[in-house]
């Protein structure tokens, strides 16, 4: 199994080969490069690898731009010091991802699962069975701070105001337009559907506690149990309508205000 490591660290480098020596006689290490550029130049100079181990932080930038400036042919286990919850969604990709230190019995997991997809798309002689383009656009997007709605232009009085997310206490529908309600008590309807609304909000200060209704973290004032098994909230400014947590939501609202 011919191997590319795609890797800054010195040291890590060293780590990584003696790692593969222990646990696949069959690897060899063809290359090593520390950069994007001459990563690029590799992959434009060599044929692809079987396998490609690359760390996602390299001294000149992230190793995603590596996929805009060449075609990569070859399956890629990332490399990364990111916290495991950021990956976990990955686990079940084509492709793995290992945290660094890297572990013997993690790599040797992984070098077992990539020989399981050979396997599996040997018959496809022109495709490795990995979407690599994919993956690496989906990494991005959990690696990546996402940005968040940081204010709503909506009329009042004839005319149109901007307000801070900041300044709202909650979002809410009625069956028929959706509203929310500002810190100082202003109602005002908002444009958006209440799962558009999903996408918008920072969930570690909103949280959909049912299908009409978004509460700020700051608007709860306080929690009391309901029948069938639900909660219901009083919040601040007050609602004209009851805030429920739904039966469903109850677990994971509780965790989120004890965040």
């Amino acid at each position: 199994m011919k191997i590319l490591i795609v890797e800054d660290e010195e040291l890590a480098v060293k780590k990584i080969q003696k790692t593969l020596a222990s646990v696949d006689e069959s690897a060899i290490v063809i290359g090593v490069t520390d950069s994007i550029q001459s990563t690029v130049n590799w992959l434009a100079a060599n044929e692809a690898p079987d396998l490609i181990l690359m760390d996602i932080e390299l001294a000149d930038g992230q190793s995603f731009e590596i996929f805009n400036l060449a075609e990569v042919k070859s399956p890629v286990i990332f490399t990364t010091s990111y916290d495991e919850y950021a990956l976990k969604a990955f686990k079940v990709n084509s492709v793995d991802y290992l945290l660094k230190p890297i572990q013997k019995d993690e790599l040797q997991a992984a070098l077992q699962k990539f020989r399981q997809l050979q396997q599996t798309f040997a018959p496809k002689e022109e495709s490795t069975g990995i979407n690599i383009e994919s993956l690496v656009k989906e990494l991005q997007q959990k690696l990546q701070p996402k940005e968040y709605r940081k204010r709503f232009l909506v009329k009042h009085a004839q005319k149109l105001v901007s307000i801070e997310v900041t300044d709202i206490a909650y979002f809410y529908s009625d069956g028929r337009l959706n509203f929310f309600k500002s810190t100082d008590n202003k109602k005002y309807v908002v444009d958006y559907t209440m799962d558009e609304l999903e996408d918008m909000l920072d969930p570690d200060r909103y949280f959909r506690i049912s299908r009409s209704f978004y509460v700020s973290i700051d608007s709860v004032e306080r929690i009391d149990d309901y029948f069938g098994n639900r909660l219901i909230l009083s919040l601040k400014p007050a609602v004209d309508k009851e805030a429920l947590v739904s039966r469903e939501k109850v677990t994971e609202f509780k965790k989120w205000m004890g965040k």
